[in-house]
């Protein structure tokens, strides 16, 4: 049973429809587990301070939990590059 209900932007989508099938399938798992548990990730700090992150192999999900419990996706990519790349699209918005 959903609980929230996830906001996922253009360019999200269209970078989940491109991956390897198999990290798509997890993927969407781990989205389904952010629906029904939004807290389920980790907070982060400083400069990303309200977003959460959730650790899908060695992907992230970066998100926030918005008004009305609406999650809103902002990006999801490889640990090693995703917290930047999260920093200049929040400092763009």
């Amino acid at each position: 049973m959903s609980q929230g209900k996830i906001k996922v932007p253009h360019h999200v989508a269209e970078l989940i429809r491109s991956m390897h099938p198999q990290l798509k399938k997890k993927i969407r798992a781990a989205l389904e587990i952010i629906r029904n548990n939004p807290e389920s990730g980790k907070a982060l700090r400083i400069e990303l301070k309200g977003l959460m992150t959730f650790r899908v192999s060695n992907f992230r999900i970066v998100y926030r939990i918005g008004s009305r419990g609406i999650i809103e996706l902002i990006a999801i990519g490889p640990r090693k590059t995703i917290y930047e790349e999260t920093f200049r699209l929040i400092t763009k918005e």
